[in-house]
C-alpha cells in the first residue's frame, strides 16, 4: 500500500480533530512495514521515506516513536476489530462457518502479500522484552478485545448445539488466539500456509470431538 503525500513548507494543517491526511498516511505506513518487521528494527526515515513525509511532519503529529507505536497498536487493533465483527457477527452464518471463513480469509490474505507480513499485535508481541512497558498493558488488551469477540461467537454456536453446553468458551477463544498467532509466525517463517492449515485443522478437529 503505497500513498503520495506532497511536501509543504512548514507545519501541516491540521483538520477536524487533529487530523490530517498526512498523519493517517504515516499510520497507514507504519502498520504496512510492522506487519513485514519488528518495531526496534524499523527507523523512523524507512516510514517516512516509504510516503515522501519530512521529519517535522511526523513530529507536529506524534511526539516519539514510543507514542507512534502505541497509537498503531490502538489503530491496528480497531480495523481489525472492525474485520472480525465482519465475520463473528455475521447472522446469515452458522457460528463455526464464521470462523472458518474467518481462517481462510486470513490466509487468502498472508497469501496475497507472499507471506510477509503477519499481524502486527503479534509481532509486536514477540519483541516485548525490547519494547517499552507502556507497550504490554496495550497489548494484552487487544489479545483481551479479540478473545472477547471470538467468545461470543463461541457461545452462539454453544446456543445451536453446535458445541457442547460443557465447554468453557472463553478458554476455548484464550487457546485459539494462543495458537493462531503462533501459525501466523511460523507461516512467516517457511513462506506457506502449511502451519495455518494444521492449526485450522486441529482446532475444528478439537471443538468436533468436544460435542
Amino acid at each position: 500500500m503505497e500513498t503520495t503525500v506532497t511536501r509543504r513548507r512548514g507545519r501541516p494543517p491540521k483538520q477536524a480533530g487533529g487530523y490530517s491526511e498526512t498523519r493517517e498516511a504515516l499510520l497507514r505506513a507504519g502498520m504496512v512495514i510492522l506487519t513485514q518487521k519488528g518495531f526496534s528494527a524499523t527507523g523512523l526515515d524507512e516510514i517516512l521515506r516509504s510516503i515522501s513525509v519530512p521529519k517535522g511532519s511526523f513530529y507536529h503529529y506524534f511526539e516519539s516513536k514510543e507514542g507512534y507505536g502505541l497509537e498503531l497498536i490502538d489503530t491496528y487493533a480497531a480495523y481489525f476489530a472492525r474485520k472480525l465483527d465482519r465475520f463473528f457477527l455475521d447472522e446469515t452464518r452458522r457460528p463455526l462457518v464464521r470462523i472458518r471463513d474467518f481462517v481462510q480469509d486470513a490466509k487468502a490474505g498472508m497469501a496475497r502479500f507472499n507471506y510477509t507480513r503477519g499481524c502486527l499485535i503479534g509481532n509486536l508481541g514477540q519483541e516485548m522484552g525490547a519494547l517499552p512497558e507502556d507497550f504490554r498493558e496495550r497489548l494484552s488488551k487487544v489479545f483481551a478485545d479479540w478473545e472477547a469477540r471470538l467468545e461470543k461467537c463461541l457461545l452462539a454456536a454453544k446456543a445451536l448445539g453446535e458445541i457442547p453446553a460443557s465447554v468453557d468458551c472463553a478458554r476455548l477463544a484464550k487457546f485459539f488466539w494462543t495458537g493462531w498467532e503462533g501459525a501466523v509466525l511460523r507461516a512467516k517463517l517457511e513462506c506457506n500456509a502449511t502451519s495455518l492449515d494444521l492449526f485450522a485443522e486441529s482446532f475444528f478437529s478439537l471443538v468436533s470431538r468436544a460435542r
